[in-house]
């Protein structure tokens, strides 16, 4: 069963990804499957090493991504992730 992913409004200013279905057991996996339907968003959510910029946030199932680098926390059959511009300021 698939995941749903979902990149959230701030993102869709920049990158126009709705929300789809993907195949995987990490996150990695699951935003494989997105950059191949949407190259672009690479560039946009990972750096040059692969793992996710820091204005960039995922939580898989309501849970903050742990691994920022290798992106291999599991999520579950018909989980899903939600990507989203980590937002700061006081």
């Amino acid at each position: 069963m698939p995941v749903r992913v979902v990149l959230t409004q701030n993102l869709q200013r920049h990158l126009e990804v709705p929300p789809l279905e993907a195949a995987g057991a990490t996150v990695r996996e699951v935003l494989e499957v997105l950059f191949t339907k949407h190259p672009r968003a690479r560039s946009y959510l990972l750096d040059d090493q692969g793992g996710l910029r820091h204005h960039v946030t995922v939580f898989v199932d309501g849970r903050q991504l742990q691994d920022r680098r290798g992106l291999s926390d599991s999520v579950s059959a018909g989980g899903e992730l939600y990507v989203m511009q980590a937002l700061s300021g006081g």
